[in-house]
């Protein structure tokens, strides 16, 4: 019987190991499936880059040809035959068959630039295609897209580069596996990753990633407790001691509560806040004092139930809203403490003028700045700081790092400032420090 029940647990180990090698296996082969379409995709984006270059040099000598042509210069220059270089028919066919090489060219370019590139964005597109239709406009609007295109060719050629030769040293490869907290009004989709292209950037260099998977709205002590629960569920299903966070705009507070009012503090390693509003928004309890209370529960009323389609369990809409005001952050900060057993670090930044940030952090950032002063488009400069350690972003120029940015939420390339490498080193810091 004993020996029965042995065989029995040495055959469910055996399976249970070989389940997880073969998911861990099936995992990386995920991963550089992902990696080698990325890189294929932007081979295909650079052979229509260099058709839109054809086009453009090709272009220029079919004029410059037509118009000697149409002028009889072969003749008089060449004496060449003037049959072949002057007469009206010849001279309309050669036309035509430039002028349909020339289209197919900078169709196949232009469709094969716009399935494949992801720096263009919709404005860019549209603005191509409206422009296109507009002399002078269309070739300075074809300029602006090989340009822009050629960028992000050259940034992911680069960045596959370095990542190929540091593979070997897998930087993010920490102690303890990240567990990923989104901020509020988002969830965790399979696929539309809030965190843009961040996570794949860090499991491609060794970080083994997890997701909050919490309500999109709820009070910050609601969300603690699921935070909670998602915690112990990763620690049993790994068998890790702990975890890190890395959390952005109100899970840093979420994440914070969590620590300090449940009992899945001994499982934290460390606490990274990414543009939280540690001491609240004071642009929040000025809406929230002006806006009246009917037209408040009207907004809740339509979020909670477009919330809960999506998959939120008891969506709350204005106690998540509540618990980012100026007010109810200092009583916060008051109650829950920091934990000395945790590294507790944090990140910040600031839009340089309203403009340079997406909608509608280009809409609110003046109202902000009015109450809070500097601003990422939603939080002051004041609110990030917290921990033993505080990184401030920023860049030269009038662009600035928005809110949405931080977490690379629109997948845009910014001069002056890689958001895929930036959390590739602080994760790596991370693993230096023993986490």
């Amino acid at each position: 019987m004993i020996f029965a029940v042995l065989i029995i647990i040495m055959v469910e180990v055996t399976f249970r190991a070989t389940r997880k090698n073969h998911e861990i296996g099936i995992g990386n082969m995920k991963k550089e499936y992902e990696k080698g379409v990325r890189m294929k995709q932007i081979r295909i984006c650079n052979f229509g880059r260099i058709m839109l270059k054809l086009f453009c040099v090709t272009t220029i000598l079919l004029s410059v040809y037509l118009l000697l042509g149409f002028f009889g210069c072969y003749q008089k220059w060449f004496d060449g035959p003037a049959g072949i270089t002057q007469q009206t028919m010849y001279w309309l066919i050669r036309l035509g068959i430039g002028i349909l090489v020339e289209t197919l060219i900078f169709w196949i370019g232009i469709i094969t630039v716009y399935l494949t590139s992801e720096q263009l964005g919709i404005r860019w597109r549209v603005l191509g295609i409206v422009c296109g239709w507009i002399p002078i406009l269309h070739l300075i609007m074809l300029h602006i897209i090989i340009k822009t295109v050629g960028q992000e060719i050259k940034m992911e050629r680069m960045r596959d580069q370095r990542n190929k030769e540091r593979k070997e040293q897998q930087i993010c490869q920490t102690k303890y596996p990240i567990l990923m907290v989104h901020g509020v009004f988002f969830r965790d989709f399979e696929h539309l990753n809030y965190w843009g292209r961040i996570p794949a950037e860090l499991e491609r260099n060794g970080a083994t990633i997890y997701y909050g998977n919490h309500n999109s709205a709820a009070a910050v002590r609601d969300s603690a407790k699921e935070l909670a629960g998602r915690v112990h569920q990763i620690i049993e299903e790994t068998g890790c001691d702990k975890i890190n966070i890395i959390a952005h705009s109100k899970g840093g507070l979420d994440s914070r509560a969590m620590i300090a009012l449940t009992d899945a503090a001994p499982y934290v390693a460390s606490v990274t806040t990414i543009n939280t509003p540690h001491r609240g928004c004071q642009f929040a309890d000025y809406l929230l004092h002006k806006i009246p209370e009917k037209q408040q529960h009207m907004v809740e009323t339509a979020y909670n139930a477009g919330a809960a389609k999506l998959g939120d369990v008891n969506p709350d809409f204005l106690a998540a809203v509540y618990d980012l005001t100026f007010e109810n952050c200092k009583a916060f900060n008051d109650e829950i403490k920091n934990d000395p057993a945790i590294y507790y670090q944090s990140v910040g930044s600031k839009l340089n003028r309203p403009m340079s940030g997406r909608f509608p952090l280009n809409f609110t950032y003046p109202l902000v700045k009015y109450f809070d002063g500097a601003n990422d488009g939603l939080v002051g400069e004041e609110s990030f700081p917290w921990g033993e350690n505080y990184q401030f972003l920023t860049v030269k120029g009038k662009r600035g790092i928005s809110h949405g940015d931080v977490i690379d939420l629109n997948r845009e390339n910014i001069p002056g400032f890689d958001v895929r490498e930036f959390y590739v080193q602080l994760v790596a810091d991370l693993k230096s420090r023993g986490y």
